[in-house]
């Protein structure tokens, strides 16, 4: 604070130039004027005079000073309150008040020493966690370090039954060449006959153990009378050779990605009734060829106490992946892929626009991307892949999607509105790919705009600027004029060469799928994104559980295109139908193995799905029944892309709840046909048709069929119409609000009316149509109807409040002096979801 006069600074503290003179003169300050200026240190100095001489100084020294005060006040009133008859009273009120006031230097030390505990314990928890990893890592190393041993004794025993087998073979070659041998004149037979292998004298083996025989007397012989004795028997013995267990026997399961119920039964040597019975214990009801998955499957083996070993039934899978990574190719520097995320209409699509140089903004439907669009941008300093992603929260997956396949995100975030719900599920989806981001400030051209506020709002999301002291570059850009463009890329190519990005060029390429569509002239079309080797036309291209021989490329402005390599988005025409978005794409040697593993998937994905569709309707049968039939919305959804189609069926599968569900009969790509419609008429289903139409037969089928048939462009309006039409489905809700009540003062006896009421209405208004209750002593002892209600002589159809009247209840004459008589009526809730 720079020097100001005493006059200034005795306005500024509230007391008169004289007092602030005379002041700073005891304080040893030597001055006389109010113009003369007064300096930091001399106010510090009068500070600490004015402190001494109030004994400020002792009382900061002072450890046995209250660390905090408790000031009570009262105060008396006098109320009048007007009597029953008009004879008031004076009653005297008085008001106690208390108020705590403490020290802020204890709350501090107390909130230090909260967190220095929390710290503390958070330090044990994370060793406790690294000590339980650690035990578990040890286990794995002593059980691998068992199967070895295992492995290498089974070795060992086969190699010597190799030998022994060796060595009776040779023995046998022997006796061979001897029996050749024989001279001439001894008969060979005789020979043979007093020729006896090793071992035959006391009628065992030649491995040491002792001959079975069905019959025990005959040396083995058997006579046709004895022919249908099936008792098995050792020689020498008359005793079976089977004892029974003396202890559970323990086995070790195989268990598949999915098996039977009977099947499992089989595998542990019990009955299927067992299973049945466990699994009824675990709250799931279960038939003996119900199809069980693999997590299920094991937690039974559990629970019977077994061991089990999940099999892994991708090895074909495996096969073709080590058949991928064994070609050895030069790994070269690619470009960069990047993704633009942000929330809607913060500009991503406009700034990728400006660009690219090409309109992609206009072309969109109600002004937002529904689609991942891939694009590679060839600039002044290198090649750029891109990656435009929605912002709408429907796109949840898609945009996960994006995270994941990518090297560096664009998080737009507007600086006219700030961080928003999707900015901060971007974040989150970075965080989880552990993807570096960089922060693009767009619409910096806005007057409106605020960039501080926004870095503001993204640390409070752990995202810090560099200029704040963290890793995160920030560019403020305008998509309208081009600000910051150059700046952006500029941090893009800076960021790769941090990175380090390379990825081998001649081998078998391998990318993954980032949309598809069924184009109604072209057929399946998936845009593939490379990531490693080179994609040329003509290779036979594995995607998911589709396969097919490439017989176009096109880049992402329509021009065929012969090869592509890593970091290339590029579409593909002739796969046999379209992958999911997501879906790994690789390239296969030849058909037959590229068939063998697309049917494998598709079988394995089948399975996997029918084993969890039983399980979820048996477990939720007994809830079902327990809470009533749930009205279901059936639909039926075609979209233009994969994508949309997996974004809508999310979006509407979380619009389900415990008494109105969404059940999607059917989705897919492409325009509605004539199977649609035929399925939805089966099912009862709604059509709804986003961004495409249905062809001429289908039309004529759902004019005679009255289906109904929604088209819709904009995702926001297909939640909007199933949430109405579930609310409509909803059952009615009915909410009871008392609408009057009267107490009753006298009861009166008529020959024709019966129990007549002598009543005073102390609330609200008594309606003769309404439903009532008799109340006594606060408890309901009667609910009925009124059978009349009289002013004086009078019928009348409502009294209000401080009114008499007369009421006589319908079938009730029990009513008494002091009852209360409770009028309600029964209003309907709107319903929402």
């Amino acid at each position: 604070m720079s020097d100001v006069t005493v006059k200034q600074f005795a306005d500024v503290v509230g007391i008169p130039v004289d007092r602030l003179l005379a002041q700073l003169g005891d304080a040893g300050l030597a001055m006389s004027e109010a113009d003369e200026t007064i300096s930091d240190e001399e106010k510090n100095q009068l500070l600490d005079h004015l402190r001494k001489s109030h004994g400020k100084a002792e009382a900061v020294a002072d450890t046995n000073a209250p660390r905090k005060i408790t000031l009570r006040r009262k105060t008396q009133s006098e109320l009048r309150v007007s009597g029953t008859r008009g004879q008031g009273k004076t009653v005297n009120v008085e008001v106690r008040k208390k108020r705590t006031y403490v020290k802020r230097s204890d709350i501090l030390d107390e909130e230090n020493r909260r967190l220095e505990k929390e710290a503390k314990e958070k330090e044990q928890e994370e060793a406790s966690l690294k000590a339980k990893e650690d035990e578990a890592r040890k286990k794995i190393e002593d059980e691998k370090a068992q199967e070895e041993k295992e492995r290498l004794a089974v070795e060992e025993e086969a190699k010597k039954q190799v030998e022994e087998e060796e060595k009776r073979k040779a023995e046998l070659e022997a006796a061979k060449q001897a029996a050749i041998a024989t001279p001439e004149g001894e008969p060979e037979k005789k020979k043979r006959k007093d020729q006896k292998p090793e071992g035959r004298g006391d009628k065992h083996t030649r491995y040491g153990r002792k001959e079975l025989h069905v019959s025990g007397d005959k040396a083995g012989r058997r006579s046709k009378k004895k022919k249908k004795s099936r008792r098995v028997s050792v020689q020498g013995s008359t005793e079976h050779g089977f004892e029974r267990p003396t202890a559970p026997i323990l086995r070790e399961v195989s268990i598949p990605e999915t098996i039977s119920v009977a099947d499992l039964a089989q595998k542990m040597s019990i009955k299927a009734a067992e299973v049945i019975k466990v699994m009824m214990g675990m709250g799931s009801m279960v038939t003996i060829n119900q199809v069980l998955d693999q997590e299920t499957a094991a937690i039974v083996v559990e629970e019977l106490g077994h061991k089990f070993t999940l099999l892994k039934e991708d090895a074909i899978e495996d096969v073709l992946i080590q058949a991928d990574e064994s070609v050895e190719a030069e790994v070269l520097p690619r470009a960069p892929v990047v993704t633009i995320m942000g929330h809607v209409d913060h500009g991503k699509t406009s700034l990728l626009d400006y660009i690219r140089r090409a309109k992609v903004a206009e072309s969109e439907a109600g002004g937002i991307t529904q689609h991942i669009g891939a694009y590679h941008v060839e600039t002044e300093k290198g090649m750029i892949s891109f990656l435009d992603t929605p912002g709408h929260a429907a796109f949840t997956a898609m945009r996960a999607r994006g995270a994941k396949s990518t090297d560096i995100i664009i998080l737009v975030v507007a600086a006219d509105d700030g961080v928003m719900p999707q900015t901060q599920e971007a974040i989150k989806h970075a965080r989880a790919a552990e993807v570096p981001m960089i922060i693009a400030v767009n619409k910096m051209d806005k007057p409106e705009a605020q960039p501080d506020k926004v870095k503001q709002e993204l640390v409070a999301e752990e995202v810090v600027p560099e200029d704040w002291g963290g890793d995160v570059m920030f560019v403020p850009v305008s998509a309208h004029t081009g600000e910051g463009v150059d700046e952006l890329l500029d941090s893009i190519l800076l960021q790769a060469e941090v990175l380090e990005l390379k990825a081998p060029v001649d081998c078998p390429a391998r990318g993954v799928v980032i949309e598809s569509r069924l184009d109604k002239g072209r057929g399946p079309v998936a845009t593939v994104l490379v990531q490693r080797g080179t994609l040329k036309k003509g290779d036979m291209l594995l995607a998911g559980k589709v396969y097919g021989r490439i017989r176009a490329m096109l880049d992402e402005n329509g021009k065929q295109i012969e090869s592509a390599g890593p970091s290339i988005p590029v579409e593909v025409l002739g796969l046999s139908s379209t992958p999911e978005a997501g879906d790994e794409a690789s390239v296969v040697s030849d058909e037959r193995k590229a068939r063998e593993v697309a049917q494998f998937r598709e079988s394995k994905q089948r399975d996997v799905k029918f084993a969890r569709q039983q399980a979820t309707k048996l477990e939720n049968m007994f809830s079902m029944m327990e809470s009533g039939e749930v009205s279901t919305l059936n639909l039926v959804i075609k979209a233009d892309v994969q994508g949309s189609v997996e974004a809508l069926n999310q979006s509407l599968n979380n619009l389900s709840t415990d008494e109105v569900k969404v059940n999607i009969v059917s989705s897919g790509v492409g325009g509605i046909n004539e199977s649609d419609v035929n399925l939805a008429s089966a099912s009862n289903a709604v059509i709804f048709g986003f961004n495409v139409r249905a062809d001429a037969a289908a039309k004529r089928m759902i004019e005679e069929a009255n289906i109904d048939l929604h088209y819709y462009s904009v995702i926001y309006d297909v939640i909007d119409e199933v949430r109405k039409s579930l609310v409509g489905m909803l059952a009615p809700e009915f909410k009871e609000e008392i609408t009057g009540l009267a107490e009753v003062r006298d009861v009166f006896r008529s020959a024709k009316l019966g129990a007549v009421a002598g009543c005073l209405v102390v609330e609200g208004v008594i309606k003769r149509n309404n439903p009532i209750r008799v109340l006594r002593d606060s408890v309901v002892i009667y609910e009925g109807e009124l059978e009349s209600l009289r002013r004086f002589k009078d019928d009348v159809n409502e009294v209000r409040s401080g009114t008499e009247c007369g009421i006589g209840v319908l079938n009730y004459n029990d009513v008494k002096s002091g009852d209360q008589i409770e009028v309600f009526e029964k209003v309907q809730v709107a319903r929402t979801l």
